[in-house]
């Protein structure tokens, strides 16, 4: 038992220690629906992993400075072009979408391949994925994720060139608690802006997908997000200001599911379980919040368990 304390003590003092020049503080601009920093769900307790956030916002950091242009990975609807076949790419024979070794699916992603070995992609990366990037020939980019480690070859085709972006607003979308908290960075230190239930994707092919852990740029904006009924082109209602991040990926309000037209700001499935298509549901006022609060290209959205 000593020993267990010990090593628990070590564990926090090297998380204060790596997050010491992280402070975050709360002065919220939306206050509707807000969560406690713990809070029950059933016989469970469920909270935000502040030091998880303060972690990812260091690493944040540290990335950015050492950035001198970075990019946002691009093939939404795969208008560059659907991605060749990874090396370690297999199709699921049940509902025939390809993933690579790492369970990233090649619909609207990009291609990633390493040195010396340009003929066969190694594994994909997802459409808006946040890189750096470090050097450019002969139409290849060479890139470095801000989400895992690691130098990556893109054909040019496939990256936003962001330039020197300065990413000051930062959306955590955190799938284990389901909730979602905005960060701003101030002049001294990050101030929470909302503290809010969400609902994420769970994984049930061929129409459901879990929202993509990693770190994304917002891609852009609909007041009006329209979307069909699975398995066929019927639109079957809209969700109401999505801000997208990843492929078909969006933040957005409570759904407006046709033939009822009425505009719903909650749901009892906040902060519940997983059960949307990929898309992460917020009340609809928190999502006009992110939709109105996040500018495109500078602004990011993280994704973590």
């Amino acid at each position: 038992m000593k020993k267990e304390i010990w090593i628990l003590g070590l564990i926090l003092l090297i998380v204060a220690f790596l997050t010491e020049g992280v402070k975050l503080n709360k002065n919220l601009l939306y206050d509707q629906h807000t969560l406690n920093d713990t809070y029950k769900y059933g016989e469970k307790v469920r909270g935000f992993q502040w030091n998880k956030i303060i972690m990812q916002i260091d690493s944040l950091v540290a990335f950015e400075n050492d950035v001198h242009e970075f990019g946002a990975l691009n093939n939404y609807r795969n208008r560059n072009g659907w991605a060749p076949m990874a090396d370690s790419a297999q199709q699921d024979i049940h509902y025939r979408e390809v993933q690579d070794k790492y369970e990233v699916r090649r619909n609207q992603s990009v291609p990633l391949y390493v040195e010396n070995k340009l003929t066969v992609p190694e594994c994909y990366g997802r459409d808006g994925a946040l890189v750096a990037i470090d050097r450019d020939s002969a139409g290849y980019l060479w890139v470095r994720m801000a989400a895992f480690k690691g130098e990556w070859i893109v054909p040019a085709k496939y990256v936003d060139r962001l330039g020197g972006a300065d990413f000051r607003k930062l959306i955590f979308v955190d799938r284990s608690n389901q909730n979602v908290v905005t960060v701003e960075q101030g002049d001294t230190a990050w101030f929470i802006r909302s503290m809010n239930p969400v609902t994420t994707g769970v994984k049930r092919p061929p129409f459901h997908w879990e929202t993509p852990v990693g770190i994304y740029v917002v891609r852009g904006k609909l007041k009006k997000m329209y979307y069909l009924h699975d398995g066929n082109s019927e639109v079957a209602g809209y969700a109401p200001w999505a801000t997208r991040f990843s492929g078909g990926a969006y933040l957005h309000g409570v759904p407006v599911a046709y033939p009822d037209k009425t505009i719903y700001e909650y749901s009892w499935s906040l902060g519940t379980v997983p059960r949307s298509h990929m898309c992460v549901r917020n009340a609809t006022s928190h999502a006009k919040f992110v939709f109105d609060w996040a500018p495109v290209g500078e602004a990011l959205v993280i994704v973590f368990d």
